[in-house]
């Protein structure tokens, strides 16, 4: 497509002939990629047999072309699985504008689909890579009714990351056997709390695809109800593979040095605490803040008054770590307090927690600073 000398295809299928239960999230970005267009017509009509992915071009902004481009890599793809092509689903990423060409897919499929295989979840996950200097790929094991079930996927993302969704891809598969219904539940509520938690430069992408996928080969009594002690523990795995994968995505961020949590409390509720947290860790000021090692409190404070929530001044408290360096409308004096903070700005994970005291609402969104070499890495992506 692009790339010499790597890969930059892949293809993820269920077993057998039934295919897999599906869900996804997609892109809010109003000029979504084809791809993306495809998969929101498809999800949810039926079983999925497989998911066709390239990396390199993102098939966006490509017109009637371009949508035309994307049925037909899963047109190949089904052809040669012997599936529907409603059926396949498909995912880009790379470059925006530029036109997919169907003869290398079209060349390399017949050694896809012969290649495919149980343990070959890190080619996947490198074949989806643009500017990431890492694959990226987690899972867990969970029992439900007696039967052991695994959750467990990859993903791709360093740069143009943010809400709704963060730009990224992520395939996630499960043998467990869940009703489409429940699955499209826990994806959503997954999304949430992890790629819709990440920011590295606030920027939303054409392209944002996560796509979830039940085969049923674990042979546990179908999950049909949310409510069940079974899907509340399939939830919560689930949540966490979403979870690891989305800090891995902000850990290898384009040129980022430090990986920093920051979690509102007290705030009048959850949507509020998520406005706060995400202002603060999209603010450019806080983020080269951290790749300084320069622990300047005010850049926090400053950009949660102006993030559009109510704030009580002298209710609001400000910790690094475990360290209170703001409280009651004033800074927490002492030149150990300096020393203190400074040392956790050398850190490599940061964990903020800042307080508004007002009541119960909180969130907890995930990012990284601003380095040179981001600067470097964007301005010259295209060429």
């Amino acid at each position: 497509m692009r790339y010499r000398d790597r890969l930059d295809l892949a293809l993820i299928a269920a077993e057998g002939g039934e295919g897999a239960a599906a869900a996804g999230v997609f892109t809010r970005n109003r000029f979504c990629a084809a791809p993306v267009e495809i998969c929101r017509d498809r999800v949810g009509k039926g079983p999925v047999r497989a998911v066709v992915v390239n990396a390199g071009i993102a098939n966006a902004c490509t017109g009637a072309e371009g949508l035309h481009l994307a049925r037909g890599m899963t047109r190949l793809a089904a052809r040669h699985l012997g599936s529907s092509e409603e059926a396949v689903l498909v995912a880009s990423t790379g470059i925006i504008g530029r036109q997919i060409r169907l003869e290398p897919v079209e060349a390399a499929m017949p050694g896809l689909v012969a290649s495919l295989r149980p343990d070959g979840w890190e080619e996947v996950a490198r074949a989806i890579m643009t500017t990431d200097t890492v694959p990226k790929m987690s899972w867990t094991r969970l029992e439900i009714g007696g039967k052991p079930a695994t959750v467990g996927g990859v993903a791709k993302g360093a740069g143009m990351i943010a809400p709704d969704m963060a730009t990224l891809l992520a395939f996630v598969c499960t043998d467990a056997r869940v009703e489409p219904g429940v699955l499209r539940h826990w994806v959503r509520h997954g999304a949430d709390h992890s790629f819709n938690a990440i920011t590295i430069d606030g920027d939303t992408s054409t392209n944002d695809t996560l796509l979830v996928l039940a085969g049923g080969a674990a042979s546990n009594p179908i999950i049909g109800s949310v409510d069940t002690e079974d899907s509340l523990g399939f939830g919560h795995a689930l949540s966490a593979v979403l979870l690891d994968l989305a800090v891995q995505i902000v850990s290898d961020g384009e040129g980022a040095t430090r990986l920093i949590h920051i979690r509102v409390t007290g705030a009048p509720d959850n949507r509020s605490a998520r406005q706060v947290a995400l202002t603060i860790a999209n603010s450019p000021l806080v983020k080269t803040a951290f790749f300084g090692g320069d622990a300047n409190w005010g850049r926090i404070v400053a950009a949660a008054g102006r993030s559009g929530v109510d704030i009580a001044l002298e209710r609001v408290a400000l910790y690094f770590e475990d360290l209170c360096v703001f409280r009651g409308g004033t800074p927490v004096q002492g030149p150990e307090i300096e020393s203190e903070a400074t040392r956790i700005f050398s850190l490599k994970e940061i964990r903020v927690l800042l307080d508004l005291g007002l009541a119960d609402g909180e969130f907890t969104a995930h990012t990284c600073d601003f380095s040179y070499d981001y600067v470097k890495i964007n301005a010259d992506y295209r060429t």
